[in-house]
């Protein structure tokens, strides 16, 4: 083992939490695994992530129309800040029932929160209702989303991680394309309510397989006697509650809630609240997300008051858990600003393309950056490095977007643009992925579901604050570039043009009014994408930041029968699967990873 990781990982160790009662049965779960069971759960995460995926896919092209039925189409970035508020803040509590509860109950709950943020967008009748269900939604999708990645740790060695965390990307290559007609038939046939409310029974009968093998399994292991005892039994209500409080850290959870909510928000909002900055609620909420957010750490580090805290500070005094959390917090935070939300918008108005063309060449990122994160686990799995990929990625990701500065512009070739999105979506196939991996390698077993929360929440946090620069310049410049260059006569219609992106787009091709629309979105455009430039200069530092650990030298202790592995690690581990059904296994996984 390197001599600096093994520092990292007694630090991280020492203060783990081995009593968790979710961790000790994920952990007898594992030792219960046999080849077709490991087959069948994978399965079942590749079906809920394939649902996912399309799910995405189709309702990211409905939201500008969903906004502008309420004729607030400049609100769509405020409804994608909503969504990256909740899915910064949701990860952590959600690996928190994830040990406290189990990996079962965690994406039970996930489904749940997850449908019912679809009933309330498909019921909603004005845009605070819309925006509001992003909050179930945003903790049902991005809570699937830490459950199949922690999923993945507790099933598979390091040196095959990368490869299978990019499993859930998978169905990208085919649902990128997909989605777009989706959206364009169900806007034709029927209305955008029905594109979300569909997904209430898709993606619980998707799910219906995963939690099938997983409650087997967990069924095994209790007529084994592997699993602990529950922490539940004997408790009264009051003290069920008091260990909740303790063990979710629900104070810390509303904390950062308030603060991120608070200060992104009225971002977006500022530039069209009265009197602009003078506003006094926005003041307001934005000097109490502040305070909110300076004592967030001082309450999670006082021992006393919260012994198991959320979002565990002593994991950002890791090196390389901070490098690779700076990298994804400006991974997403360009990619918020440079692609989503408003680069569909732009697409449909500016090229004039359709609804199913804009969707296809805002996908392109996601295509591409999905195909090099598999090329680019699949090598990692056979040089045993991270490090190197992660450093080239962040400059051909900050060359991407210097392009798209060059070609994203009025008169450029559908070609030139989607050249420019290939160019940044193999950089950022490169940076997401392996950053993710490296801040695992960084920790042990016990702490990688914590790791990866906090990752994944400082990614979410940078995809929060790039939505809430991208609101603020739209808002902030669509209203006055309008006001500026719209003939006289069509003055009066600025402020609907800026609201409904239908009317936006109705006007006829090289007339004044269509002009001066083009010329402003244009415009602001070029703003946006001059920000996610020098949003993207810091990723070559922090790369260089993280240290190049040889991942087949790393022993994170994993317990149960991994992917990966050859040698049962555990005592009575044979035991258990018999001697037969043991070499079975063992040649089945160094079949399957040869």
């Amino acid at each position: 083992m390197h001599p600096e990781h093994e520092n990292d990982q007694s630090s991280s160790s020492s203060n783990a939490d081995a009593t968790q009662t979710g961790v000790e049965n994920i952990e007898a779960v594992s030792r219960t695994w046999t080849q077709s069971s490991l087959i069948a759960a994978y399965l079942g995460i590749f079906l809920v992530a394939f649902c996912t995926s399309l799910e995405g896919q189709t309702t990211t092209n409905l939201t500008v129309y969903a906004t502008s039925a309420f004729a607030e189409h400049s609100l769509v970035a405020t409804v994608y800040v909503v969504q990256g508020v909740v899915n910064a803040v949701i990860k952590p509590p959600m690996a928190k029932i994830a040990n406290v509860f189990g990996r079962l109950e965690a994406f039970s709950i996930s489904v749940f929160l997850y449908v019912i943020g679809y009933i309330q967008m498909a019921g909603s009748n004005n845009v605070k209702t819309f925006a509001s269900a992003q909050i179930f939604y945003s903790a049902g999708s991005t809570g699937l989303q830490i459950l199949i990645q922690i999923f993945v740790a507790d099933t598979s060695d390091l040196l095959n991680r990368a490869l299978f965390s990019s499993l859930p990307d998978v169905p990208f290559l085919i649902t990128v394309w997909a989605g777009p007609p989706i959206a364009n038939s169900i806007l034709a046939y029927s209305t955008w309510r029905w594109g979300y409310g569909l997904w209430t029974i898709v993606l619980p009968a998707a799910f219906m397989p995963l939690a099938l093998a997983l409650f087997l399994n967990m069924r095994k292991a209790a007529r084994l006697h592997l699993l602990p005892p529950s922490p539940w039994k004997g408790q009264s209500v009051v003290g069920g509650f008091n260990h909740l409080w303790y063990e979710l850290d629900i104070m810390g959870l509303l904390l950062l809630s308030a603060a991120f909510a608070l200060i992104l928000i009225p971002l977006t909002l500022a530039a069209t609240a009265t009197n602009h900055w003078h506003n006094a609620s926005i003041i307001a909420m934005i000097v109490i997300g502040c305070v909110c957010l300076v004592v967030f750490p001082f309450w999670e580090s006082t021992r006393r008051l919260i012994p198991q805290p959320f979002l565990s500070l002593r994991l950002l005094t890791n090196r390389n858990v901070l490098a690779g959390c700076g990298i994804g917090f400006f991974y997403f935070a360009v990619f918020y600003t440079s692609i989503q939300p408003y680069f569909y918008s732009y697409l449909q108005v500016v090229q004039n393309d359709s609804i199913t063309a804009a969707g296809h060449m805002v996908q392109t990122f996601t295509f591409t950056s999905t195909v090099t994160a598999i090329c680019i686990s699949i090598i990692i799995k056979h040089t045993h490095h991270y490090k190197y990929y992660i450093t080239a990625g962040a400059c051909i990701y900050l060359m991407g977007i210097g392009l798209m500065i060059r070609y994203r512009s009025i008169g450029s070739s559908t070609g030139q643009i989607v050249g420019t999105q290939i160019a940044v979506g193999i950089g950022g196939g490169m940076l997401n992925v392996p950053a993710q991996l490296g801040v695992q390698a960084a920790v042990s077993h016990r702490d990688v579901a914590a790791a990866t929360a906090v990752f994944l929440t400082i990614v979410e946090i940078g995809g929060a604050v790039g939505n809430a620069i991208s609101g603020a310049v739209w808002t902030a410049n669509i209203p006055s570039k309008l006001a500026k260059y719209l003939p006289p006569d069509a003055q009066s219609d600025a402020a609907v043009i800026f609201g409904n992106l239908t009317i936006a787009k109705s006007y006829l091709g090289g007339s004044p009014e269509r002009l001066a629309i083009d010329r402003s979105y244009q415009e602001t455009m070029d703003i946006l994408l001059i920000i996610a430039a020098c949003l993207a200069a810091p990723l070559i530092p922090l790369s260089l930041l993280m240290r190049n650990y040889k991942l087949d030298k790393i022993d994170q202790k994993v317990r149960g029968n991994v992917i990966g592995r050859d040698r049962a690690e555990e005592e009575g581990e044979s035991e258990i699967q018999g001697d037969e059904g043991e070499a079975r296994r063992k040649g089945f996984f160094r079949r399957l990873l040869r």
